[in-house]
């Protein structure tokens, strides 16, 4: 077996011949090399090769046959990779005898892998020295075709041979500047099984945590953080194409990895993530106006066209929050194509892979994760008793209490045992009915805030007719209100203290 530690790299198809012409890299260029790289990819029907974190490739080199399989390993830049010639295009998993695939290759295995999706390459390569650091370099342009669907291919791979990996984070910089290289936590095997089902350009939804209970509370963070950082760069074309769900769905990654880093902060370190924690709150109040305004625009004013409401009233809200629907999609496209959140990927991954523990990283992620989840559910409760009394603001707060609780769940479910999984769904629902209940009234005070802003801004020509639509809106979710705080406050009365311990079964 070899590790291979790697940054894959989004090039801007226009960029990428230029890139090894970079005067900032070291080096002759006569040392570069290019070859043709046509590989096939094997799974079942199900693809249960994917679902437990492995890859079957067989390459084509310059006449050779190579297969490769992959396993995710912790889910970071390293990951395990074993490589073996066989005879022809089809696998040979009597050669994966020493490799993770060995646990799934049964006797009917053979038979039931097919080829799923194909990528066709041209690499050019050139090693770089990096102070005592040797890093291959890789510009990869093709296609990976899957059936009748493709989607082309134009990455950089940055892959550390040997050597410091804080010398591969100081190659990325540069290259980040002077090429606007856009880190890319999916390998090509991932980007293939999205063309498979189908949705390769469209949002991407939060991916299963597996947590094996060996882990240290860091290593499994480490798990964790990666995962909810893939969420937030898989989303980064859809935002960039003003899609509402892929503005949505970065925002749930970066909510995730937020509460992931408070969850484990007493072992994170302190300056740091300090550091850290204060761009992703930029980058999360840079989506915040898209979100808020078209959930306003699609839940609030365009109901409303359908009751008894003057049209002239509804037409003219509804123009102008469409037009600063806009403009929030906009200061979101600018935001994840900026320099700025460049860098912040690059500075998460580091942080995530590098930052040594705040504390003693002793014990399992099995203790770790009954403590947080019991620590929490009690605060929770304790708030929850004088939910009547709670202003808007500390409302708020406990939402998101509620919120990190039900994030804690989804993380540390793998660590449960089978017969623990209804409770531990049953405690996910009533968080989820209660987060629901409260995010809604949230919603609502935001809601009032830009109803009455429209309101009282209106062109005098439309003055009347959009306050008295404005005010229908606002009575509206006034009269719910009072629903929602009943029902929160009779879920959160029926919060309890999982009974079922974590054992590490994963």
């Amino acid at each position: 077996m070899t590790a291979e530690t790697e940054l894959k790299f989004r090039l801007a198809p226009r960029k990428s011949a230029s890139v090894l012409r970079n005067g900032s890299l070291s080096g002759r260029r006569s040392d570069q090399s290019e070859r043709s790289l046509v590989s096939t990819y094997f799974d079942t029907t199900r693809h249960k090769l994917m679902r437990h974190g492995m890859t079957l490739r067989v390459r084509k080199i310059e006449g050779r046959y190579v297969q490769t399989v992959k396993a995710d390993g912790t889910g970071g830049v390293t990951r395990g990779e074993w490589e073996h010639e066989v005879s022809d295009a089809k696998p040979d998993l009597g050669k994966t005898a020493n490799t993770p695939l060995r646990q799934l290759a049964t006797a009917k295995l053979p038979r039931k892998l097919k080829p799923v999706f194909q990528t066709d390459i041209h690499r050019t390569t050139r090693a770089q020295r990096v102070r005592n650091s040797e890093i291959e370099l890789a510009v990869d342009r093709g296609r990976i075709s899957a059936g009748r669907r493709s989607c082309p291919v134009a990455e950089l791979e940055l892959e550390l041979k040997s050597g410091r990996i804080a010398d591969l984070f100081r190659l990325a910089r540069k290259l980040e500047r002077s090429t606007g290289a856009e880190l890319d936590l999916r390998s090509k095997a991932e980007r293939g099984y999205q063309l498979v089902a189908g949705n390769g350009d469209g949002a991407q939804h939060a991916e299963p945590i597996a947590l094996k209970g060996e882990l240290s509370p860091r290593e499994a963070f480490r798990v964790i953080a990666h995962s909810t950082l893939r969420q937030v760069t898989a989303n980064a074309n859809p935002v960039r194409d003003m899609d509402a769900e892929g503005v949505h769905q970065m925002r749930v990654g970066l909510r995730r990895l937020r509460a992931a880093i408070s969850l484990f902060a007493d072992i994170l370190p302190r300056a740091s993530t300090a550091r850290i924690k204060t761009e992703l709150k930029w980058l999360t109040g840079e989506l915040a106006p898209a979100r808020e305004i078209d959930v306003f625009l699609n839940e609030s004013i365009r109901p409303i066209t359908d009751r008894d409401v003057p049209r002239r009233g509804a037409r003219a809200i509804r123009t102008r929050f469409a037009a600063q629907r806009q403009a929030a999609f906009e200061r979101a496209r600018e935001a994840v194509t900026s320099a700025r959140y460049r860098r912040l990927l690059i500075d998460v991954i580091e942080w995530i892979e590098g930052g040594r523990p705040n504390t003693d990283d002793d014990g399992t992620i099995t203790a770790y994760a009954a403590e947080v989840l019991d620590r929490r559910i009690r605060k929770a409760r304790k708030q929850g008793k004088r939910l009547n009394d709670l202003d808007p603001m500390q409302r708020h707060k406990l939402r998101i209490r509620i919120k990190k609780i039900r994030y804690a769940v989804d993380f540390f479910e793998s660590l449960y045992s089978d017969g623990d999984q209804k409770e531990l769904a049953a405690l996910s629902d009533r968080l989820k009915r209660i987060q629901s209940a409260l995010g809604s009234l949230n919603d609502f005070m935001a809601h009032r805030e830009l109803a009455t802003e429209a309101a009282l801004t209106a062109p005098p020509a439309h003055r009347r007719a959009q306050a008295f639509a404005a005010g229908i809106i606002v009575g509206a979710e006034r009269k719910a209100a009072d629903g929602l705080m009943k029902d929160a406050a009779k879920e959160l009365h029926r919060l309890r203290r999982l009974r079922a311990e974590p054992n590490g079964r994963a």
